[in-house]
């Protein structure tokens, strides 16, 4: 293994990383994400994703918006990368261009950007924005991408027509520190994502999946990228439940399960599905998901990263060798499963990556 970062969901939206009423101990106020953000770093986690919701979703009742809370992290941090979630129709891409290079001067270099597409529905009709169809919903992403980088690589005033955005001879000054631009992350599952990610962004987001179901995602985007003439890298969104015995771990998994909020699921479950009815091949990214699938958003429990220390590493280990370069990770107790897992996985995934390194220099030797 070389170098796989690790990244966690900021909890800046209540109700935690799981539809279900067990009791968990997190929090979505600024305070304590303060002092998750502090601790991540310090037991070794490289990103930190904050969330982008605007109303009451699913049990989420209250929302800290995602580029203020990590302009706000940057102070209280030192090292660890930031990224945002930003939905294009409710952003401009010029506004967002100036606030990401503002927020990467704050944080010396360490802001990102997460373009999400969208897919609830109410987010934007509550703010009078269209609701386009889900393939149009990409085409607005990639031209908001390639905005933003217009504007933060433009050496002359930047120039872009497109259908969705206009930008006549603008700029950003500061530019960004990191150069050439902060990096760019997307999600999605659908061709139309797979086919904006290689074309556009730095890193493609997947959902929980098997294995296989990972490696069929990596190799298509991969191919795509390559013929833009493009590298693209991967991150991989997963449930973190670590416990001393494999029993215990699925034995709180159970619970999780049992408790979920039925109702919310269930309405999750169907917002998601509309959506995925509206993709050129009438399915999203939850297209495959089960009720127990869908009480952790992003399909976190399919991962696996489920189990004692060193289960999880070797599953950590089997993704990585198809092509995985980054964890996005949810967990239940984030006051304590975030540390414990700095503590305990990432140190047993350093040793293996240095292992690896080892012998490949003996091998070149």
């Amino acid at each position: 293994m070389v170098d796989i970062s690790f990244a966690y969901w900021v909890p800046n939206v209540s109700g935690g990383l799981v539809v279900s009423k067990i009791p968990q101990r997190t929090d979505w106020t600024y305070d304590y994400n303060a002092w998750l953000a502090q601790t991540a770093e310090e037991v070794g986690f490289d990103y930190a994703l904050a969330q982008a919701r605007f109303i009451a979703s699913y049990g989420a009742e209250y929302q800290l918006e995602a580029l203020t809370t990590v302009a706000a992290l940057a102070p209280v941090t030192k090292k660890l990368k930031l990224i945002a979630a930003v939905h294009p129709g409710l952003w401009h891409p010029g506004v967002v261009a100036k606030m990401g290079a503002s927020i990467d001067a704050i944080s010396q270099g360490r802001f990102a950007l997460n373009v999400v597409s969208g897919w609830f529905k109410d987010e934007f009709t509550i703010y009078g924005e269209p609701w386009l169809d889900h393939d149009e919903r990409y085409r607005r992403s990639e031209e908001f991408i390639r905005v933003l980088k217009g504007l933060w690589t433009a050496d002359e005033p930047f120039h872009f027509r497109g259908d969705f955005y206009r930008i006549n001879g603008g700029w950003v000054k500061p530019k960004p520190l990191t150069q050439p631009h902060p990096e760019v992350f997307q999600g999605g599952n659908s061709k139309a994502a797979r086919r904006m990610a290689s074309r556009v962004s730095d890193w493609y987001f997947m959902n929980g999946n098997s294995i296989e179901g990972v490696r069929e995602q990596i190799q298509e985007v991969s191919a795509l990228a390559k013929a833009e003439g493009r590298t693209i890298k991967f991150g991989l969104n997963a449930f973190a439940l670590v416990r001393d015995t494999e029993a215990e771990a699925h034995a709180v998994l159970e619970e999780i399960i049992a408790k979920a909020d039925a109702e919310a699921v269930h309405g999750f479950g169907e917002a998601v599905k509309n959506a995925g009815a509206s993709t050129s091949e009438k399915q999203g990214m939850w297209a495959n998901s089960k009720f127990e699938d869908l009480v952790q958003y992003n399909d976190g429990f399919k991962t696996g990263l489920i189990g004692t220390k060193e289960q999880v590493v070797d599953r950590i280990r089997q993704y990585y060798e198809v092509g995985v370069d980054l964890f996005l990770l949810g967990f239940l107790h984030y006051s304590d499963d975030l540390p414990a897992f700095g503590q305990e996985v990432i140190p047993l995934v350093r040793q293996l990556e240095a292992k690896r390194k080892s012998t490949e220099n003996l091998v070149a030797v």
